[in-house]
């Protein structure tokens, strides 16, 4: 450029056009007319086009003004929003907050309480890790995130500060083709923890160390390991195994008979099998802003 853009300027140009002239701005500023009638004639030498027609009683842009005019005013609104999230780190308010959500969470019941947390703090930048089983816990145990929703079989008592988030529920679940659910299909009665042993189970697993000689769930002689929730629900649709899986998550595939619930006869001493409780967890020495204490707060149930 060959001058630099003067934000005051700006601000002069946008007030004459909506105040309606020269006069009307000057009052609305506060400021002599013979001021605002300095800037806009310093604003046009700097850009080197005439931003009013002056001719008529009350100016009026020129075709250079109407093209210029959308451009300056997204610069006068970048330039409040960038004072204002300067006030508010200056202020306390983070730049930045991190989260990590396990996969097996209903996202559905996360993205309201991101929705309001965008509209509370829209200076803020955002990042969400999606991770499963302990990788979850590791991120805010090594400091990575500063919020997790994690289950809390893997968040660890004397490490973390934790409130209740919810629970999830999990249901065994095949494809309608699978020998399992034919072999349910066929009778009455409930599949058992020996006809299980019997099949391909596909398990979740993660890297984390937290959980990795961990066999929470695994009920098959035979069993393979993913480490992906998307990977694993779409192996049980092609019928490759059975498996454990949040009842959320296969809503859609057990009502469009895409999947097909086991009804399982016992499960480490139950009728069902587990439910996981989640908790929304966060290291307590860990200083953190305004941002990250509402967002934990919103987090954790009201129970």
């Amino acid at each position: 450029m060959r001058a630099h853009l003067d934000l005051d300027q700006l601000s002069v140009f946008l007030t004459v056009l909506e105040a309606g002239s020269f006069s009307a701005a000057a009052r609305k500023l506060n400021r002599a007319q013979s001021a605002i009638t300095y800037a806009i004639q310093e604003l046009e030498a700097d850009m080197r086009v005439t931003l009013f027609d002056r001719s008529a009683y009350r100016p009026a842009l020129t075709e250079a003004g109407r093209a210029l005019l959308p451009r300056a005013r997204r610069l006068i609104r970048e330039a409040h929003a960038l004072q204002a999230q300067a006030d508010s780190i200056a202020g306390g308010l983070e730049a930045s907050l991190s989260l990590v959500v396990d996969s097996m969470f209903p996202m559905a019941e996360l993205t309201g309480t991101l929705a309001d947390f965008q509209a509370k703090f829209p200076s803020v930048a955002t990042r969400v890790h999606v991770e499963s089983l302990g990788a979850a816990a590791d991120m805010i145990v090594g400091g990575e995130v500063d919020i997790g929703l994690v289950i809390s079989l893997f968040a660890p008592l004397d490490l973390l500060e934790r409130r209740g988030s919810g629970t999830v529920d999990l249901i065994a679940v095949c494809s309608p083709t699978h020998p399992l659910a034919v072999l349910q299909d066929g009778r009455e009665g409930l599949i058992t923890i020996e006809e299980l042993e019997d099949h391909l189970q596909l398990v979740l697993t993660d890297r984390s160390p937290r959980t990795r000689e961990q066999e929470h769930g695994v009920a098959a002689a035979s069993s393979w390991r993913l480490a992906d929730l998307g990977a694993k629900q779409a192996m049980l649709r092609a019928g490759l195994g059975w498996g454990s899986m949040p009842r959320h998550l296969v809503a859609e595939d057990t009502q469009a008979a895409r999947l097909v619930e086991l009804r399982v006869d016992r499960w480490a001493g139950t009728g069902r099998l587990p439910r996981l409780e989640i908790v929304v967890a966060r290291l307590p020495d860990r200083v953190v802003g305004p941002a990250a204490r509402w967002l934990f707060k919103a987090l954790a149930s009201s129970d």
